[in-house]
C-alpha cells in the first residue's frame, strides 16, 4: 500500500498552509475541536442518561 513518509507530510502541511492561510488552518482547528468536545459531552450526557433512568424506574415500583 501507498504510505506517507516525513518529507510528504511536510509538503502537504506547507500547501495546505499556502492555500488557505495559517489564520483560517486556526479558526478551522478551533471550529474542529470544539465540535469534538461538544460530540463527546453528548456521549457522557446520553451515559449519565441510561445510567440513571433505571435508578429512578426501581425507586417509583
Amino acid at each position: 500500500m501507498f504510505r506517507l513518509g516525513g518529507w510528504e507530510w511536510i509538503i502537504i502541511l506547507f500547501i495546505v498552509i499556502l492555500l488557505f492561510g495559517p489564520g483560517r488552518i486556526g479558526k478551522i482547528a478551533g471550529e474542529l475541536g470544539r465540535g469534538i468536545k461538544s460530540f463527546r459531552e453528548g456521549l457522557s450526557s446520553e451515559k449519565t442518561e441510561e445510567t440513571s433512568e433505571p435508578k429512578e424506574e426501581n425507586k417509583e415500583k
